[in-house]
Order: C-alpha cells, then sequence, then structure tokens
C-alpha cells in the first residue's frame, strides 16, 4: 500500500471519530461507545481507534472528561458542521455533510433561507425524538448551488409565477411583469433568480429562456437538461473548431503507429449507436495463443489542450443518455465521425493488445496508439444470433465471437470468484413515436454480447491502472505511484451495511457482514436467491445504494464492487472525460516521462465525478417522466400486477410489473381501515383486522391520477396478496393472480458505455 493511500485513510477515519464528538456533545464519550457507535468487534481495530482519540487530545480537539471519557475541548464545542441542503420535503431538510454520519434534521422555518443543493454552515441545537439524527440550524448560507430555475409559468396581470421542476424547490419565484420577457401561461421557462427567499419572502427573478410549451417532448427533455444544469447546445466556437479539424490521416502519423489494418477487427453495440468508441481484435498466434486487441478512440489526437474544443469536454465531462437522446460531451463531427470507429475505414486508436492463452489468463501486453480498419459492426441482438448459432450462417466470425464468448465466462467467473458483485440493475426502456411519445415500455434484457464486450473493457481497464501504478514500483518497491485518474469504489459504510443486513433478514434473507469475503459472497448468494422473485429489483436496487459511489481519484484505493486492486476507465473517451485524462497520462508514460502533478488531476477527477452524478440525475428524470406519461395514457379501468417498494409514513409504494413504473398508494385513500406505519417492520398495520401491507408484497392496483410536472402517480390498491381491497366506485372485488417469474435483466455495460457506471 502507497504511503498516499494509509495516510489518507488515517486521516479520514480520526475526521470520522472527531465528527461523532461534533456531533454527540450532550455527555462524555467513553471508547466503548465508539465501539459499538462503528461496530468495531475486532481488537486491532479497537487499538486503531484508542489511538487516533489519543491523537485528537494531543492536538487538542478532544479533552478528558473522568476516567476514560472524551468529550470535544470547549473551544471545537461551538464549532458549526458544513454540509449541503437536501431539501426533501416542504416542512424540512437534511443536511448531508459525511457520507459515514447521520444526516442533520432542519426544519424549514431554520433553514435560513437556503435552498436544495446550498452549501451551509449549520449548527447543532439536539437530538431528533428518533435517536438517528442530529437537528440543527442553519446560521449561514456559504455558497448557493444553483442561482436558476426551470418551471413552469402562470402569468397574471402585474406579475408571473413560476412553479420550479426541482422536487427540491418547493416555492413557486416570483416573476415582475418587466422580467417576464414574452413568456406565456403554460410555457417551460428558465428563471435567473435575483433575490433569493429572506425572512419569509419568496425568491423573485427573471425569464432569461422559454423552452417551449409544457407537455411537448422536446421542451420537457430540454428542462430536464436545464434542471440540472447541464448543457444542450454546443457554442458557435467550439462546433467551428470541430469542424476545421481535417478528416486526413497522413502517412507520417500512420508511421508513429502499430498497424492493426490488417487482423480482422469488428465492434459489437447497440443497434442505435452513433459514435463506436471501441473494436475488438482477433488473431491466433503461431504458439496457439490468442492476440486480443481492445482498441479505443484516439480521441486525445483531436481534442487537444488549450483549445475551446478541450474546455468544453471539460465542462461537461460526459455525455448525457436521455430517453430519446444523446447530449454528447464531443461535437458530432468528433464523436459520430472521426472518432467512430465506423466499419470499412481507417481510423485512429489508443490500444491495449493482450496475448491470452486458452485458458484466458493473459501471458503478454502491449499499450501504444495504432491505427485500425473494422471489418464488420454488428449489434448487440446480431452477435448474439451468432453465439446462440450452431448452424454456422457467419463462417468467419461463428467462431471467433464463439471463442471469445468461452475466455469472457471464464473472466466473470474469476471476478466472482475474487469477490465482485453480481448486481444486474434492470435498464427501462421505451418505444417512442414520432413526437416522442412513449408506446410501450420494457425491461432490457442483457445476453452474453453484453457481457463479452464487458469483460473485454474491463479487463483492458484493469490492465492499465495497474500498468500504470507499477512503472515506479518496478524500480523501486517503496517508491509512490505514478499519478493517475483512477475509478474507486470503496467499501460499503458498516452501518449502511448492517442496515440493510437487517432489512433483508426482516424479509427472511440472511446477509453476512462480518469480512468483506463474507460480505461479498452473501450478497452474491443473495442475488440468485431472490432471481425471479417479486422481490428482485428492489432489493436489487437497495443493495447497491447501500454501497459507496463509484467516482474518480487520484488516489488508487481499488475498486470493491468489481473486486479489482487497480481499475480505470480507459474505454470510453467518446462519452468519459475522465478516460480522455487516462489516454494522455498513459502515453505521457509510455514517453518516459515522470510522475504528473496529482493536485490538478484530483481537481478534475471531483469536478468529472460531480458531473456524473447530474447526468446520472437527469437521466433518470428523464426515464420517471416518460414512465408518468406513458401510464397517463392506460385506461383507468385497468389493473395492474406490482410489488411493494417501500413504505413511509402517508403512503405505500408500488412498482408496476414489467415497467418499473412507480406510484404511491396513499394511506388516506384505504377505507377499509385505519392503518398505523410500523417503520421498524417496513410495513402498514391495519388498526382494526390486523391486515398487513409491507414491503415486497405482490398487488394489484389502479391508476388514480398520473402528474408529470411532479412525475409523480396516485394508485388505487385492489388487492394485496390475494387478499381483495374494496375498490370505491363500485364496491367490487378482484381476485389476485399468482405473480409470474420474470426473467432476470440488466442495463447497459459496465465500462460505463450507456447507463452503467462502474
Amino acid at each position: 500500500m502507497a504511503k498516499r493511500k494509509k495516510k489518507s485513510a488515517i486521516l479520514t477515519q480520526k475526521e470520522e471519530i472527531h465528527t461523532f464528538f461534533k456531533i454527540n456533545t450532550d455527555r462524555p464519550y467513553t471508547l466503548n461507545d465508539l465501539y459499538n457507535h462503528f461496530d468495531l468487534f475486532d481488537d486491532d481495530e479497537k487499538l486503531f481507534v484508542k489511538l487516533m482519540v489519543e491523537d485528537l487530545v494531543d492536538e487538542g480537539k478532544l479533552k478528558t472528561a473522568g476516567k476514560a471519557r472524551y468529550e470535544l475541548e470547549n473551544t471545537e464545542k461551538i464549532e458549526h458542521v458544513t454540509g449541503k441542503v437536501d431539501f426533501v420535503n416542504p416542512k424540512f431538510a437534511f443536511i448531508r455533510f459525511n457520507e459515514n454520519e447521520s444526516d442533520i434534521f432542519v426544519n424549514s422555518d431554520d433553514l435560513n433561507g437556503a435552498l436544495d443543493g446550498d452549501t451551509v454552515s449549520v449548527k447543532i441545537i439536539g437530538q431528533r425524538k428518533n435517536g438517528k439524527n442530529p437537528e440543527g440550524r442553519v446560521v449561514e448560507v456559504l455558497s448557493r448551488g444553483r442561482d436558476e430555475v426551470v418551471g413552469k409559468i402562470k402569468v397574471f396581470a402585474n406579475y408571473a409565477l413560476v412553479s420550479p421542476d426541482n422536487k427540491g424547490f418547493h416555492e413557486n419565484v416570483f416573476v415582475a411583469k418587466d422580467h417576464i420577457n414574452g413568456a406565456e401561461t403554460n410555457d417551460l421557462v428558465i428563471v435567473k433568480i435575483l433575490k433569493f427567499p429572506e425572512n419569509h419572502v419568496q425568491a423573485s427573478g427573471e425569464v432569461i429562456d422559454i423552452l417551449g410549451k409544457a407537455g411537448d417532448n422536446d421542451a420537457e427533455m430540454h428542462a430536464i437538461m436545464a434542471e440540472f444544469g447541464l448543457p444542450i447546445k454546443f457554442p458557435d466556437d467550439v462546433h467551428n473548431e470541430a469542424e476545421a479539424i481535417s478528416e486526413m490521416i497522413t502517412e507520417d502519423e500512420i508511421k508513429k503507429r502499430r498497424d492493426f489494418r490488417q487482423t480482422l477487427t469488428f465492434t459489437i453495440d447497440p443497434a442505435d449507436a452513433k459514435d463506436f468508441d471501441d473494436a475488438i481484435s482477433y488473431k491466433v498466434l503461431e504458439n496457439g495463443n490468442y492476440e486480443i486487441g481492445v482498441h479505443i478512440a484516439d480521441v486525445s489526437h483531436y481534442l487537444q489542450p488549450n483549445t475551446k474544443l478541450e474546455e468544453e469536454a471539460f465542462r461537461r465531462a460526459t455525455s448525457v443518455y436521455l430517453v430519446d437522446r444523446t447530449i454528447p460531451m464531443l461535437p458530432e463531427k468528433l464523436s459520430n465521425n472521426l472518432c467512430s470507429l465506423r466499419p470499412n475505414e481507417d481510423k485512429l486508436v489508443f490500444s491495449a493488445v493482450f496475448e491470452m492463452n486458452h485458458a484466458a489468463q493473459v501471458v503478454g501486453e502491449w499499450f501504444g496508439r495504432a491505427i485500425i480498419h473494422s471489418d464488420r459492426r454488428f449489434a448487440y441482438e446480431e452477435a448474439q444470433e451468432v453465439i446462440e448459432d450452431t448452424e454456422n450462417k457467419e463462417p468467419i466470425y461463428d467462431p471467433i465471437l464463439k471463442d471469445l464468448n468461452r475466455m469472457a465466462l471464464i473472466l466473470r467467473k474469476e471476478r466472482f470468484n475474487k469477490g465482485a458483485f453480481n448486481f444486474e440493475t434492470n435498464e427501462t426502456k421505451f418505444n417512442l413515436d414520432e413526437k416522442g411519445r412513449p408506446i410501450s415500455v420494457f425491461q432490457k434484457v442483457r445476453k452474453d454480447a453484453h457481457k463479452l464486450i464487458e469483460e473485454f473493457m474491463l479487463l483492458a481497464n484493469k490492465h492499465v491502472a495497474q500498468f500504470v501504478y507499477n512503472i515506479a514500483k518496478k524500480k523501486d518497491k517503496e517508491a509512490e505511484a505514478y499519478t493517475m485518474v483512477y475509478r474507486v469504489h470503496e467499501p460499503p459504510n458498516p452501518t449502511k451495511m448492517e442496515t440493510f443486513a437487517k432489512f433483508a433478514n426482516k424479509l427472511g434473507f440472511v446477509v453476512k457482514t462480518g469480512s468483506t469475503a463474507a460480505l461479498s459472497k452473501s450478497l452474491n448468494g443473495l442475488m440468485t436467491e431472490i432471481e425471479g422473485s417479486p422481490v428482485q429489483n428492489v432489493l436489487e436496487s437497495l443493495a447497491v445504494r447501500t454501497m459507496s459511489k463509484a467516482r474518480y481519484s487520484t488516489q488508487n484505493l481499488g475498486h470493491f464492487g468489481l473486486a479489482f486492486d487497480h481499475y480505470s476507465h480507459f474505454t470510453s473517451p467518446i462519452r468519459r472525460y475522465p478516460d480522455v485524462m487516462a489516454h494522455r497520462m498513459l502515453q505521457h508514460y509510455l514517453d518516459g516521462g515522470k510522475s504528473l502533478p496529482e493536485d490538478d488531476f484530483e481537481v478534475k477527477c471531483k469536478h468529472s465525478s460531480d458531473q456524473e452524478k447530474l447526468a446520472a440525475e437527469a437521466e433518470r428524470a428523464s426515464i420517471k417522466y416518460k414512465q408518468v406519461e406513458y401510464m397517463s395514457y392506460q385506461s383507468r379501468s385497468d389493473i395492474f400486477n406490482g410489488v411493494v417498494t417501500g413504505v413511509a409514513e402517508f403512503g405505500i409504494f408500488v412498482e408496476i410489473e414489467n415497467t418499473g413504473c412507480e406510484g404511491m398508494v396513499r394511506l388516506a385513500d384505504l377505507t377499509d381501515d385505519f392503518y398505523e406505519y410500523d417503520a421498524d417492520n417496513f410495513r402498514v398495520v391495519g388498526r382494526r383486522k390486523g391486515k398487513i401491507i409491507g414491503f415486497g408484497n405482490t398487488v394489484r392496483v389502479k391508476i388514480k391520477a398520473t402528474d408529470l410536472e411532479k412525475r409523480s402517480m396516485d394508485l388505487e390498491l385492489i388487492s394485496v396478496e390475494g387478499s381483495s381491497f374494496k375498490i370505491k366506485d363500485s364496491g367490487k372485488t378482484l381476485p389476485f393472480p399468482k405473480s409470474k417469474k420474470s426473467n432476470r435483466s440488466s442495463g447497459g455495460r459496465a465500462d460505463g458505455k450507456k447507463s452503467r457506471r462502474r
């Protein structure tokens, strides 16, 4: 382990201990209190915490308070916590400040004008009655998360009100008559906030852009992009700079590269893809081994530093995939032309080439710039037909794809044997008409063709990271590793994982959290056990949310979910800026360069992680909108099968079978009994009849109402596990059929292509 990594881990854990004392100021605490709070049972871990506490005492941050008790120094008690506002409800918000600590609860009256996404300073004023969250009061807004809001406008005689789309913005924005700028009632607009809320006076602003009428598909998709602060169009100077790039590949450039144009090469991508940033080459060597080339579009050849193109690519940091369109990171001239590995064209690439034996073991590797000529473009469905077909309809590719699939299955099995998690969440897809309206919705199924590409992309990402990490260490084992952009995924927070384990246990499943190896094996066993059950999608989704979020960093912290000690993103530079950085850094080191400045790249990693999060939120918002829109077209008399995915004080969340569409049954609408919320057991219980509705129950529901503005749907409950509820309008009851076993499905690619972001 590098010294840099050790130092980072120690500082992080020391800060967690310090934060515990900042929040819990009601009394002194013992070491045993800390051990219990952090779920520590190992003697070495307990000793480590004891040493950290002694360090904090030496640093003057803690003081002893009687025998073996500790508390904050008096000067520390007046410190405030800095965090980000998550305005979850008109009545209250949470301040999120540390992934390993409970969020701070703040009543809306105590927000001091703070809005969703703002960074604030919070004073802890006590502990909530539930004992799970500290309670605080915002004393200062340190920075605003946004100064523009997207929403629907309603124009009156002398003013207008804009109802924000952002679920964290719970008040209308006032717009004076001279700031309406031509907007009309029901237009979707972007409003720049001129005055933030203060002393119970609402925010005010001016209309700076009119996106179109509410309900229009283009307007709604543009509104989602604007809601998350993501760009829609490329500036003219960026577009012009891209158009000026020559498409010619010179002989001088070819001489600098390894030539793979005579090696059989092909791409496998979605049928509707326009940008092909990876290709596979295949060759049998004289010694019987295989030469497998993973060829990636050489974006860094065209995207030069200190250009408008570079600035815009960094600003965006990622492509965004909405339901009906892609908002690319790079202009079309690059993403769909120069950098797209289209068939029957010479293309410049950055390659990771592996010599592999029959057992899929890597016995040799080469990295560098190359030139290829793709012989064939496969859609996933076409490649799958070749893999499954036994009649040799593709005489050239049939043995090759089957051989690659055989090796991919070996690589996949090895990953799982080493502790990788087998999480495969569903990807919701839509069939849209010419106006962008959803006419059907389905869950996309991943097959071997998807997994074949996935495994070889993972192989390239892993070995590029290993190669850079080991450059300096080959000369000196104690040397600091050269700076690299890693894709890191840290182990889950023990408290969160224990909560998930208890939750699963209440549903009859066992999750062991004693060690990372036991956790991995247990979770994979759980995924196998719930396959095809009504709770599969929900438990998989909850397990994924329990995990730490993958991010970019110059610190090599490993990838917990993939069970890789070293992992980078190298294989999708058309759609991810960190991959461009990885290409540049790799070439720098291949040229004999020294370690690059870590701080500069860490800032870029943080920006890239933040942009990726925004893009993912925008993608989810577009899916949610289309799901609600699709359900709005369905008959109110139709009955749908579903499963309970969540329970709250005010209602029950239900996911509709085969669509992924989620809606709410409000407890106030259940008239057969008075239902009380049982938070500890994730259910509601009828006070008189004792009827139970809980997480994972199969149900039948009708659509009561849909709200496109809020992207929400209200449902009417018909039956639970075969026990009928009365339908208000008719008093009839309906039988509940046994749930059908659904196919296990997943979306996208694990190298981050399309919707997956490992």
